[in-house]
């Protein structure tokens, strides 16, 4: 009786009840009340996706006063919460084209995972090696705490579950009021790089968009698992969903062989849905695109489920939300065109590469594709990262000033790291010199960028 009594002593204390009685609960006159702030920064950065990580860290480190705004609760966008964790592509023609901060997140993630490089040295013919086995996988949840860390370390002032509603220029700074959960901030910035995806800040802004009335469709992404392939009779299940079933892409048993092309991804199964029209240029459009991803995978699932060997076919993962692809893009000092791609046109301002063939999803139906000639890399001018008309405000990202087809190529996320990190650097130099962005000297930008890792194209 006394062990008992013991026993149940300690577990009142486990769950702090034998201190002491229950008291009252104390009644809250204003339990939700808006904090209203005012910060002063350098730089904003909206938007803490693929290309807000690195302008937030190069800013940063390049010892602007920096704050990032993410609507989201995580760091890394399309790479993390979209899901789509093979940023790339990095290498063009058996050497590398994109650098910097990007990489180096690439590669400590890689790292810290123990995951496997492609043999970049194997030059991809489009053919029987194609240009996707170059991506490089990363674990999204380690990328994003590696991405929460370095920007931490640069002395980024994060702020989550936040967004501009009002962004005004006047007497040479702008002026950014921003909601968030309980609270009602207005930041007061000397410059803004609008790294939203869906040009959002610009449109605030009051700046010139574009975009066609039709657009690609989002990726819902997931993993299944719970069925071997080996086994199952394919002629007993219906064609369509054999890609589904086979992830042919990233089965690839000599993955471990030096000599191979590492298949893409290594490390887990991949797979998507495609959600048409997806846009996630406001909240309700998004919600509209996130609903239709999951109740198409969930139809999915249980279909899948009704052929003989694949009973126990099991959701394995599935990401937080839509991918998108695209939306709007600013009208920008220079647009990049189709033809300024394909064929590796290279300005006396290009302060970046992009190496990805044309690439328009139509309708989930078909997918348009022109792959570079050899030894042609693609280049970023600085005027496709400034709005017409503006002053202080640059983009980095897909919603850079670019033609559709060119679009379809630039909004992949190695690119959008590079173009991100020149951006950062250009708004951290025209403070310097006290200049709009497009007037910044271009050697010393150059420079810069080159001193934090940057490759930058030789005109």
């Amino acid at each position: 009786m006394k062990r008992r009594k013991m026993m149940a002593t300690m577990g009142a204390i486990s769950l702090g009840l034998a201190s002491s009685p229950l008291s009252k609960a104390e009644v809250v006159k204003k339990p939700y009340k808006i904090t209203e702030k005012t910060i002063e920064t350098d730089i904003l950065i909206v938007g803490g996706g693929t290309a807000g990580v690195v302008a937030a860290i190069q800013a940063g480190r390049a010892g602007a006063k920096t704050t990032l705004v993410e609507s989201g609760s995580q760091l890394g966008g399309t790479t993390t919460t979209g899901g789509v964790s093979f940023p790339g592509i990095f290498h063009a023609w058996g050497k590398q084209v994109i650098g910097g901060i990007g990489w180096e997140l690439v590669m400590e993630a890689v790292n810290l995972n123990d995951d496997i490089l492609p043999n970049f040295s194997i030059i991809p013919n489009n053919t029987t090696i194609r240009h996707w086995r170059h991506q490089v996988t990363v674990n999204p949840a380690l990328y994003a705490m590696i991405a929460e860390e370095k920007c931490v370390e640069a002395g980024v002032d994060i702020h989550y579950y936040e967004t501009p509603t009002s962004i005004e220029f006047k007497d040479g700074k702008w002026f950014v009021k921003t909601v968030g959960k309980g609270l009602s901030n207005e930041i007061i910035c000397d410059q803004i790089i609008d790294c939203t995806g869906n040009a959002t800040a610009a449109s605030i802004a009051g700046f010139k968009l574009l975009r066609e009335e039709d657009t690609q469709p989002g990726s819902f992404v997931f993993r299944i698992g719970g069925y071997d392939l080996e086994k199952l009779d394919l002629s007993k299940i219906p064609k369509e969903y054999h890609s589904r079933l086979k992830q042919n892409m990233l089965i690839n048993s000599d993955v471990k062989v030096e000599s191979s092309v590492n298949n893409f991804p290594p490390t887990s199964p991949y797979n998507y849905v495609y959600v048409h029209g997806a846009d996630s240029s406001t909240s309700e459009l998004h919600t509209k695109a996130n609903l239709e991803g999951r109740a198409s995978l969930l139809q999915l699932i249980r279909k899948l489920r009704t052929f003989p060997g694949c009973e126990k076919i099991k959701l394995l993962d599935a990401r937080p939300e839509t991918a998108i692809r695209e939306t709007y893009r600013i009208d920008g000092l220079y647009k990049i065109t189709h033809n300024d791609y394909v064929t590796g046109k290279v300005f006396e301002d290009s302060l970046s590469y992009s190496f990805y063939p044309i690439d328009l999803h139509r309708n989930g139906k078909s997918i348009y594709q022109e792959f570079l000639k050899e030894d042609v890399v693609a280049t970023i001018p600085l005027r496709a990262l400034i709005p017409k008309n503006s002053q202080n405000f640059l983009v980095a990202g897909r919603c850079l000033s670019s033609d559709r087809l060119a679009n379809s190529a630039l909004r992949v996320q190695a690119s959008c790291m590079g173009m991100a990190q020149a951006a950062a650097v250009a708004a951290v130099l025209a403070i310097k010199h006290k200049v709009t962005p497009a007037n910044v000297p271009l050697p010393e930008l150059k420079n810069m960028l080159k001193e934090h890792g940057g490759i930058v194209p030789n005109a």
